[in-house]
């Protein structure tokens, strides 16, 4: 019998259809098999979509369509997705006070685990996608678990069990895509320290899996940067930094470039690659 992989998908600010991504796993799932070319291999990467935005979701539209009532404002679909993102990622920072959004938000990506775990099994290898906010809420909660699980909030710890991929144990490999996370950085001495890719205990589980850590980057992308050079900590963790052009003719050039990572084959290769190299890895008899 094989190991099958989990992966945990984050959409980015703004709130998405709740199939956003769709698309992106019927990519990634045909390019996986096409690798091996046996269809018997069909069920061997689960997935599950992490629609986090939901906790924001209500107030949000609110905020929106109370900014712009008595006003008349300019670059409706820009300004709305610069809101959209600011209003995401002030809502989402940890506060002294109860019922935090952090907590929420993180209990939902422990829900996802705890599926991820019943169909993949409890020592799966974690693959985790996330685009801009995504990635944050990503690094924030794996970093919870690597460094500060004292700051675990109740409504996380309540959604979470103790498998190996629920704590974070057999986390492989992570994709960023167009991460805000070197604007995060500012908030720390030196640009901070990022979580390790892979799993400092992996080795335990899977000892010959060796695991990324891949950042995709736009440069027309005004919210996506480079990690590595952040610190020699950043340079160490991040496998590579990916430049890549996303989008097409109206997109690719500007920075709604942002929005078409999920999509577009020059990230979609690298992460194929990436879980067909651990399925291999994982899998080697």
């Amino acid at each position: 019998m094989t190991q099958k992989i989990a992966v945990a998908i984050l959409h980015g600010a703004g709130t998405p259809e709740e199939n956003f991504a769709e698309e992106m796993i019927k990519k990634v799932a045909d390019g996986f098999l096409k690798k091996f070319q046996q269809e018997d291999l069909k069920q061997e990467l689960v997935f599950e979509p992490v629609f986090w935005s939901e906790v924001f979701e209500g107030e949000q539209e609110k905020l929106w369509n109370r900014v712009q009532k008595d006003a008349d404002l300019d670059y409706h679909r820009l300004r709305q997705f610069t809101i959209e993102f600011l209003a995401d990622a002030v809502a989402y920072q940890p506060t002294t006070l109860g019922a935090q959004n952090y907590d929420k938000v993180h209990a939902m990506l422990a829900e996802s685990l705890c599926r991820l775990k019943q169909k993949a099994g409890p020592d799966a290898p974690l693959c985790v996608i996330s685009h801009s906010l995504g990635s944050i809420v990503a690094s924030n909660y794996f970093f919870d678990l690597q460094f500060r699980r004292e700051k675990i909030g109740t409504w996380t710890k309540q959604s979470m069990e103790n498998s190996p991929l629920e704590k974070g144990d057999t986390l492989t490999l992570f994709y960023t895509m167009g991460s805000p996370m070197a604007l995060w950085s500012l908030r720390y001495i030196d640009f901070g320290s990022p979580i390790y890719v892979p799993s400092p205990v992996l080795k335990n589980y899977y000892p010959n899996v060796q695991g990324e850590w891949l950042n995709f980057y736009d440069k027309d992308d005004v919210l996506a940067y480079p990690l590595k050079s952040l610190n020699d900590t950043f340079q160490t963790h991040v496998t590579k930094d990916v430049a890549v052009n996303v989008g097409g003719m109206f997109t690719s050039w500007n920075p709604f470039s942002h929005s078409k990572y999920n999509t577009d084959n020059d990230v979609l290769e690298p992460i194929i690659n990436g879980l067909v190299r651990t399925w291999e890895e994982v899998n080697k008899t």
